[in-house]
């Protein structure tokens, strides 16, 4: 695949390299913000904690779906190009995302802002790898861009606790909109256009299959709990996301072009790399969500308070992604990704165990376990990544990294949600036994699960309301300390299977490549 592209000059390099850094900033830190505003978007819009879910997950699984698309598009029809109309997308899903009036909508927009968020990143390397041709500069710009990047899900909680107690939960999205367009101007403006030559259409259908059978999925997760595992609509789902599943893999194994080339899954690194950054991503990162409404539901902290205390871990990851890149030097990727995922896995049983007199210190200790963990299976995993295949197909196997670290939040907020809600039921329905409510322990103790408990209380009657309150509060304990030794197997499982399939013989980093390994890796 030969690179085409005109020749940039050293101010078209800076502004590259500021627009990149600004795109990648938007997109990450849409990552982690929105959770902070979560309870505020549940009481504004009438929402169930299903809604929330999907408020999460519908932006993941989007991005996760289009990413080696956006790739293949920006190929061909060139970076820059691919990169404005991201931005474009971007700027205005979050303009219909501020201005939402229910659930559904909100979250329908919050797919177009996936779908923007991919464009951008697809093309963020690429077009700092064609701006700085040489080793020097491209390692000072690919330096800048992993720390902005870093930076971006250090502060989202922070940021967004700023945000909506001072202006309210919408300008977590419509801030985003003097940014994206001042970026898109500068894009068309200031940016030099690159692009491959290459043959053979575009993979539409993968794209099609692909994104149904995570959409299907994520749906059949994330619903179940209402509508029941057994009904309808959920088995459909199921069903229908297998199919679609099947039709991808039989997609890609007979066109002459497809989207994920078999030669990439060639040597078995591959997939011990996508199996790390998925055990990393549906663990600490897909759990967000539910800390942040353990913050603001059951300590009752104001937004900026719970951002404020989500500080040590996304710090810690910022600080030990740096530090870790170093490592990757002398220590084999295997051993560092495995030893991440088992700190991950500490670090969450560290934070379980809650107990209803406990303060936002018993998450302390294991934020800053969870993410040292975190830190060190990031960079290395990307290297481990990029490392196993040739220089032609680095793009590809970045996109298939990213692909699958979004794809990790979205099915773990959906499989934790589920596992959530089933221990909630249980536990409120255990703590309303013997009591006046008794009679009414299942319906309550959906609505707990549901994310429903104001409108719950609301009905009944004042002398009832402080038994609920209490059951209700203890099961949202009961549930997330479950979910917190659920995903600390998953980390333990991952720290386990990655040792026998990331393996140094297969690892071929370039000098170019390693760079780009290690600060993508934020």
């Amino acid at each position: 695949m030969i690179i085409t592209e005109e020749r940039p000059m050293t101010g078209s390099r800076w502004w590259t390299l500021v627009l990149v850094c600004v795109g990648s900033f938007m997109l990450l830190l849409d990552v982690t913000i929105v959770n902070i505003a979560l309870p505020d978007i549940e009481e504004a819009l009438d929402a169930s904690l299903s809604d929330l879910q999907w408020v999460v997950a519908a932006y993941a699984v989007a991005l996760s779906a289009a990413l080696l698309t956006a790739g293949s598009l920006a190929d061909r029809f060139g970076r820059r190009a691919v990169f404005a109309v991201g931005m474009a997308l971007f700027t205005v899903a979050s303009l219909l995302c501020g201005i939402a009036g229910d659930p559904l909508f909100l979250n329908a927009a919050r797919v177009l802002q996936g779908l923007g968020a991919a464009a951008l990143l697809a093309t963020s390397l690429a077009l700092l790898a064609a701006a700085y041709p040489g080793n020097k500069e491209r390692h000072l710009a690919l330096a800048v861009w992993g720390a902005v990047s870093g930076a971006a899900l250090a502060v989202g909680p922070l940021a967004g606790g700023v945000l909506v107690e001072a202006i309210g939960w919408r300008w977590i999205f419509l801030v985003n909109l003097p940014i994206g367009v001042l970026a898109l101007i500068g894009a068309l403006t200031r940016m030099t256009e690159s692009r491959a030559q290459v043959s053979g259409r575009v993979d539409w259908p993968g794209f099609l299959t692909l994104s149904t059978a995570l959409g299907a999925l994520s749906f059949a997760l994330l619903r179940a709990n209402e509508a029941g595992w057994s009904s309808t609509q959920v088995v459909t789902a199921f069903i229908t996301a297998a199919v679609a599943l099947g039709l991808f893999v039989w997609v890609e194994r007979t066109r002459s072009n497809p989207m994920l080339p078999g030669v990439v899954f060639g040597r078995i690194t591959t997939t011990g790399a996508s199996l790390g950054v998925l055990a990393m991503s549906s663990t600490a990162f897909a759990l967000l969500l539910y800390l942040t409404l353990y913050l603001q539901t059951v300590l009752g902290l104001e937004p900026l308070e719970a951002g404020l205390r989500l500080l040590p871990l996304t710090l810690s990851i910022f600080v030990a992604s740096a530090l870790a890149a170093r490592a990757g030097s002398v220590v084999p990727a295997r051993w560092l990704v495995s030893g991440g995922l088992a700190l991950i896995g500490v670090g969450l049983l560290l934070m379980g165990g809650l107990e209803t007199s406990d303060d936002w210190t018993a998450l302390l200790t294991g934020q800053l376990v969870t993410g040292l963990g975190v830190g060190l299976v990031n960079p290395n995993v990307v290297a481990a990544a990029m490392g196993a295949v040739d220089s032609e197909r680095s793009g590809v196997a970045s996109g298939l990294n990213n692909t699958f670290r979004s794809l990790g939040i979205a099915l773990g907020v959906a499989v934790m949600g589920a596992v959530f809600a089933e221990r909630v039921k249980d536990s409120v329905s255990g703590a309303l036994a013997g009591t006046p409510l008794a009679d009414r322990a299942d319906g309550l103790a959906h609505a707990v699960s549901s994310g429903q408990i104001g409108k719950a209380v609301g009905e009944l009657p004042p002398q009832e309301r402080g038994i609920f309150a209490q059951a209700a509060q203890a099961g949202f304990i009961d549930g997330l300390n479950s979910i917190l030794v659920f995903a600390a197997i998953v980390a333990f499982a991952g720290a386990v299977a990655v040792v026998p399939l990331i393996r140094s013989r297969d690892m071929q980093l370039s000098g170019d490549t390693a760079q780009m390994a290690a600060v993508a890796g934020h």
